[in-house]
């Protein structure tokens, strides 16, 4: 019969879909997983685990998930243990759900159900302060750090992350199982993105970390302006109109060919990268021998883009509330940016986020 969602607590909760969430394509092919996804307004995270048995009905194998659904996903890692050791325990003993029941019991909160209550009122919020609460934990599964993971994975590449993720394009990530490690890669993506100025692109779509997605998704996927996900299912590849943006394992590319020059590295991207291993480095060098500094470079990551993020939009604003409202080159100097290379860049940020600037960085002559 395929996935299927043999029990759960409260019993009348619609969960139309979520066995196929949480439950990624092709993986019959790994002993365990962990997996975050996204249901309406809630986000889940459910533990995988299968087993071999002797057994023709289950066709020699027995594979489950055990999740949870929450309206925030920060704090779902702390269950990432019991989840694990139940997902266990329904596999070597079917149908005892005691120990899911009193956990129910013991967390159980009140669940916004948007009964005359209009939805705008109860957004899943995307706020600059979320990795606070939730990247350090990420050294359960991810010993040297999530964001430091993701950084040495994708290397200079991860400066073109930063631009889509920074004109809130969709973004879609493609890998084979096992997929955890995958919606970590989703959650610093969108990391990248943080601005802390305040009153900054009121109408400008929130990155929405929607971790794992799959066929199932797409409808919902057709009407998102902007997102982070990611997929175990090549299929999507075909599906242009669903993304902006395929990262397929280290190789990112576009269809949009507004959006090609965005794919190679500038001169600026390349100082940048390189400033960035520096602080890390120093980082490193500073820390007291056998003193824990992950959650230090982590710490370090985020705040570097962050940063940058918030040079260039303070910049962009003060020169919208001068007089002649033009950017020069060195004003794109100044923001960290390179003035032919990051010149499209600029353009389409100015557009994502409303800013009123006349851009008068010449294309240079050809001779």
């Amino acid at each position: 019969t395929g996935n299927m969602v043999e029990w759960c607590l409260p019993q009348d909760i619609d969960l139309e879909g979520v066995e196929f969430k949480s439950m990624a394509s092709g993986s019959h092919k790994i002993q365990s997983d962990f997996i975050y996804f996204r249901k309406g307004v809630c986000f889940g995270l459910a533990c995988f685990a299968n087993m071999p048995v002797e057994s023709e009905l289950e066709r020699g194998a027995r594979m489950k998930s055990v999740g949870i659904l929450s309206p925030s996903y920060t704090l779902l890692y702390r269950y990432m243990h019991f989840l694990e050791n139940q997902v266990r325990h329904q596999l070597e003993m079917p149908g005892h759900y005691s120990h899911l029941e009193a956990f129910y019991d013991d967390k159980k909160g009140v669940l916004p159900d948007g009964k005359g209550t209009p939805n705008s009122q109860q957004p899943v919020h995307w706020l600059p302060s979320i990795h606070r609460y939730m990247y350090p934990e990420m050294k359960i599964t991810h010993p040297a750090g999530c964001m430091s993971q993701f950084i040495k994975f994708f290397g200079e590449q991860i400066l073109v992350l930063w631009k889509f993720a920074l004109l809130r394009k969709r973004i879609l990530i493609f890998s084979p199982p096992p997929v955890g490690v995958v919606c970590y890669r989703v959650y610093c993506c969108c990391c990248l993105a943080n601005v802390s100025l305040p009153g900054l692109g009121g109408t400008v779509p929130e990155s929405k970390p929607f971790f794992y997605v799959n066929v199932a998704d797409i409808e919902i996927l057709e009407t998102e302006v902007s997102y982070v996900a990611c997929t175990t299912e090549k299929i999507f590849e075909e599906k242009r109109d669903l993304y902006d943006v395929y990262v397929d394992n280290q190789n990112v590319k576009t269809h949009h060919e507004h959006l090609q020059p965005l794919l190679k590295i500038n001169s600026a991207d390349k100082e940048k990268y390189r400033r960035l291993n520096d602080q890390r480095q120093m980082l490193m060098y500073s820390q007291e021998v056998g003193e824990d500094c992950s959650s230090c470079e982590e710490d370090l990551f985020i705040l570097f883009f962050m940063e940058q993020n918030n040079r260039i939009f303070q910049t962009l604003m003060e020169v919208s509330a001068s007089q002649d409202k033009t950017l020069t080159a060195d004003h794109a100097r100044g923001m960290g940016l390179d003035p032919q290379g990051d010149r499209s860049f600029l353009m389409d940020l100015l557009e994502v986020y409303g800013i009123d600037v006349m851009l008068v960085i010449d294309n240079p002559c050809c001779t």
